[in-house]
């Protein structure tokens, strides 16, 4: 039987909080969980397109025997704070406060930090200040930041031209506002110049010194059937299996639910974390 999710406040710094649900592995389990997972949330619309997505791993990891910490950034969802307010290191702070209260709850099992997206960059980002083994689930991670800023700015320019505005000069303008400190607007979010140039900077590359024995899933999806992977995922893959961490990748079939107009689901990512966690030797493995 699958336990009902635990939604809470967490209390966060300055008297704020972040909503969480925290996912308790199956009663089927008894003792210590075969592991911990903490969900690290896409950026701004692309968190809501992925609710659905992200419930249904969720419980599929929760049958596999996981147990698994969600939790709104601050500015997001229902957490304190509007989203023009936060900052990358205000995100970052909230991973270890996530980290934290699971250690507490959670505190013998094995780590997993698991991002969706820019959620990869977090994750990837805290694992390099970590101290003690974690391993990283990886669903579409890009290569850093900048092109997820670009395309969240791309949108403002496909408003001003769906209202009659030719869009002339307003990447320049937004970029040249948040260079200067201040916010911009688009697609109804009002975006901070310390969230934006710190998702810029951020990129998806491997600790220098990386814990022994930790691992790397590293899943994507795809709408072509006969889809490879791209050179920039290739190198990217590369460049971890050069430091030491060879992720296990696989290119999978199915809907980019983070960005389409309706809400869609993706049967070949649940199918691929039943497969990846739902067995004995992952838990060896992860161990």
């Amino acid at each position: 039987m699958i336990p009902r999710p635990d939604v809470f406040f967490l209390p966060a710094a300055g008297g704020e909080q972040r909503l969480c649900v925290f996912h308790a592995p199956s009663s089927a389990f008894e003792g210590t969980p075969r592991g911990k997972l903490l969900y690290l949330h896409p950026f701004a619309e692309e968190m809501n397109k992925s609710r659905r997505m992200a419930a249904l791993a969720c419980r599929a990891l929760v049958e596999a025997g996981y147990a698994v910490l969600q939790i709104d950034l601050r500015g997001c969802g229902d957490s304190s704070a509007d989203f023009g307010e936060a900052s990358w290191d205000d995100w970052l702070a909230d991973v270890r406060l996530g980290l934290d209260w699971l250690d507490t709850q959670v505190p013998d099992a094995p780590l997993w930090l698991w991002g969706l997206r820019a959620g990869c960059l977090l994750a990837t980002e805290t694992l390099k200040t970590l101290n003690r083994p974690a391993h990283l689930l990886l669903v579409q991670p890009p290569a850093s930041g900048k092109p997820l800023l670009q395309q969240f700015l791309r949108l403002k320019l496909a408003a001003d031209l769906a209202e009659g505005g030719g869009g002339k000069g307003l990447m320049a303008e937004m970029r040249a506002a948040l260079s200067r400190g201040e916010a911009v607007e688009a697609a109804g979010y009002m975006l901070s110049s310390a969230l934006a140039l710190g998702l810029e900077g951020a990129t998806l590359t491997p600790p220098s010194s990386p814990q022994p024995d930790s691992r790397v899933i590293w899943l994507e999806l795809s709408s072509r059937p006969d889809a490879e992977w791209t050179p920039v995922a290739q190198q990217a893959q590369k460049r971890w299996s050069d430091a030491g961490l060879p992720p296990t990748a696989e290119l999978l079939h199915g809907p980019a639910f983070w960005q389409t107009t309706e809400v869609e689901e993706a049967p070949a990512l649940i199918e691929a974390l039943q497969r990846l966690f739902g067995t004995a030797d992952a838990h060896r493995e992860a161990s």
